[in-house]
């Protein structure tokens, strides 16, 4: 696959960047100063400014004087304050790192906090921007052999079900048909129910397969391939309209099969878990990009916690830097938005 080679190409280990190489130094060039030594520059300036007042002549009164007290008190102040600002610039950066670890999400890659701050704080940022980096593309590398692993078993699957269960019910269909020309009238009946019964289990084993291996996909393209798709769940109750144009801008294979799989999953979910019984399926070409959009008109996902079928979307689109949204529509319901770099668009 084309998104694995990439992800797979990336440099998995090397020397982290220090802060200096992340763009974190000053205009004229020079490394940020370290907390230590602004903490240790304003105590020192303090301490001697202290000294030198008592060895010049400026003297404490027994007892103090009011005005002597108010220089002592001014000075103590200016102390602290300068203490203060300096740990809270310090320390602010440490702050909005640790806000970025408690909300990171592999499978949502997003803005990294900003390198910036004394050189430690700095370090420390840019050295958790590069783990993160290396975190998610392991998790992509690894979610693209498993997907593909995924694929080669349902076409495994598929074709065994297609040549062996539904050669086998077919054998099956044509026995019960030369028995219901030579049974008894009475009996007729239920041979017939028979074959009925079998006739639907070979059309189900069959429209499982072409899940399975979505072969119109590969043999007719997205386009034709999502048409159907929206045809195959109309005829079971859900009424889907599809707005999908042919003229689409180039697509790698993996692209047109992840756009196909995140579509088959959005109405898979509706048609089992939103009550909906309208949804739509609609693609449309952007600058660079193209938008995938499912959307019904259900009860919408609500604060339940995503499920295994969103979490595969999400790791699906991870494979080829795609941007996935699974949001409450505009008039209810949920649209799952999918956004995937074209060919000749970049990433």
């Amino acid at each position: 696959m084309g998104a694995m080679t990439d992800i797979r190409d990336r440099p998995r280990k090397g020397r982290l960047p220090r802060a200096e190489s992340c763009g974190q130094s000053g205009e004229d060039g020079k490394r940020p100063v370290s907390l230590f030594w602004r903490i240790f520059s304003l105590n020192a300036v303090g301490l001697v400014a202290a000294t030198a007042l008592l060895l010049g002549p400026v003297t404490v009164s027994t007892p103090v004087l009011p005005h002597e007290a108010l220089i002592l008190l001014a000075g103590l102040v200016a102390l602290l304050a300068g203490n203060a600002v300096v740990l809270r610039l310090g320390l602010t950066p440490l702050r909005r790192l640790g806000r970025a670890m408690a909300t990171a999400d592999l499978l949502r890659p997003g803005a990294r906090p900003e390198v910036a701050g004394p050189s430690e704080a700095a370090e420390l940022i840019a050295t958790y921007n590069t783990m993160l980096d290396r975190l998610q593309a392991e998790r992509a590398a690894g979610a693209a052999r498993a997907l593909h692993a995924q694929e080669r078993e349902r076409h495994r699957v598929a074709r065994e079900l297609h040549d062996e269960v539904g050669q086998t019910l077919t054998a099956v269909l044509l026995q019960l048909k030369r028995v219901a020309d030579q049974v008894p009238g009475e009996l007729r009946a239920e041979v017939t129910l028979s074959q009925e019964a079998t006739r639907a289990g070979l059309d189900e084993i069959r429209r499982i397969a072409r899940r399975l291996r979505p072969g119109v996909l590969e043999e007719l393209g997205l386009a034709s391939a999502l048409r159907a798709l929206a045809t195959e769940f109309d005829h079971h109750g859900l009424a889907v309209r599809h707005d999908v144009p042919g003229d689409l801008p180039p697509l790698t294979p993996e692209a047109e099969l992840v756009l196909y799989r995140v579509a088959q999953e959005g109405l898979t979910n509706t048609a089992r878990h939103s009550s909906a019984d309208h949804a739509g399926i609609t693609l449309r070409k952007l600058p660079g990009a193209v938008e995938l959009l499912v959307r019904d008109n259900g009860t919408g996902v609500g604060d339940a916690p995503e499920g295994a079928g969103i979490s595969g979307m999400r790791e699906r689109a991870l494979l080829l830097g795609a941007g996935l949204s699974v949001a409450p529509g505009p008039d209810g319901g949920t649209d799952v938005r999918l956004r995937v770099p074209t060919a000749t668009g970049g990433r």
